[in-house]
């Protein structure tokens, strides 16, 4: 029997890697002979780069840069094996994470640090990028990470602007850097939101990240004219992608100053990770989260991974933490079946502190009854 693991992480309790551990574990003990694949798995957000720099055999680097108010802190990313493809995500340096909740501004943000990274990465040799956007502090549509690859941002006198989302408005000149980007660059984006207007990234999200009324507007007015001049000196038209929005504008930053494709995250994760290749003379995969519910189907990974699994024949069975999901909604991501792995009441912290023990007893449990048909 072989086995396909392809778990999110349990948000809170146990990453991709520990899940599948866990898995095994009880596989193990139902069908000690049984062929395991493990493939952690991620969405697209918090975690996507260490899952595919480890599905890739690569490496994972520490460099300094800076957060997004501009002080100096450690930052990590990987690089697959073959020295080839960079994994990034722009939350290790420009993220909330980095940052106490009495210090958002994105006014005054930057994705500065993003760049870094992604230039540490150029100067290794790589020549793909796979860029995650989420979780970010800023709202400066890119201009930060720009700026660490070489672009400028004039004034009207002709001065260097810092690169940040309380200055776009100011920026009267873009000069792009005197060599070209050679990078294949894929985002991984699940927000539709265009750039600016009532639906834009600083009236959605401006909030979240410490915006008040008066820099909602202020952001909102930077992004529009910050689209307009890119319009006017290079021709391309940002405003209205779907996705622009994401990660206040770096959607769109990405898409001008990196020449980017957005991608759903999920797809990003599944192409980069060969899903489809592992399933080939596979029995079963086992897919889960932390919680199945309504949010899972708008999500995109399990409902990926079972759908590529049935068109292989393959059956998709999920654990998960909490089940609040009735079975035409099960029946509608595409699964088999899917069992939670609380089976007494338990309080939160407890449920998180004995998640490992049990997704192994729930693993142990699945195996044993498919093995009795």
């Amino acid at each position: 029997m072989k086995i396909l693991l392809a778990p999110d992480k349990f948000k809170g309790s146990l990453t991709a890697r520990q899940v599948c551990e866990a898995m095994t574990e009880g596989i193990r003990l139902a069908h000690p002979t049984a062929e395991i694949i493990p493939l952690p798995m991620a969405d697209g957000g918090e975690g996507t780069a260490e899952v595919l720099t480890m599905a890739t055999g690569g490496q994972w680097l520490t460099v300094p840069v800076f957060d997004p108010l501009g002080r100096l802190i450690e930052a990590s990313y990987g690089i697959s094996a073959d020295g080839q493809t960079a994994f990034v995500e722009m939350s290790q340096a420009s993220g909330l994470r980095v940052l106490q909740r009495h210090e958002y501004n994105p006014m005054k943000a930057s994705t500065f640090g993003t760049g870094e990274l992604i230039l540490d990465a150029i100067n290794r040799g790589v020549s793909q990028l796979v860029l995650g956007i989420g979780g970010s502090a800023t709202n400066d549509a890119g201009i930060g990470m720009a700026a660490a690859l070489g672009w400028q941002f004039l004034d009207h006198n002709g001065d260097s602007l810092a690169p940040c989302g309380g200055n776009l408005s100011a920026i009267r000149r873009i000069i792009p850097p005197a060599l070209p980007l050679n990078l294949v660059v894929d985002v991984a984006c699940d927000v539709t939101n265009p750039l600016f207007g009532p639906n834009g990234a600083a009236a959605i999200y401006g909030p979240q990240k410490g915006a008040s009324a008066d820099d909602i507007e202020h952001l909102d007015r930077g992004l529009q004219h910050l689209a307009g001049l890119i319009y006017d000196q290079f021709g391309i038209d940002l405003a209205d992608v779907p996705g622009a929005g994401a990660a206040g504008g770096l959607g769109a930053g990405a898409l001008f100053f990196l020449r980017a494709t957005l991608k759903e995250g999920a797809k990003v994760v599944m192409e980069q990770t060969r899903f489809v290749d592992h399933l080939a003379g596979t029995d079963l995969v086992l897919t889960g989260e932390g919680k199945i519910d309504n949010q899972t189907l708008q999500g995109k990974l399990i409902h990926g991974i079972a759908q590529q699994a049935r068109s292989f024949g393959v059956p998709t069975v999920a654990i998960c933490g909490t089940l609040d999901a009735p079975p035409a909604d099960l029946m509608a991501l595409g699964l088999e079946a899917a069992f939670s792995v609380l089976n007494r009441p338990q309080s939160l912290d407890e449920a998180l502190a004995t998640a490992y023990e049990t997704v192994s007893l729930t693993t142990f449990n699945v195996i044993r009854l498919l093995l009795k048909h």
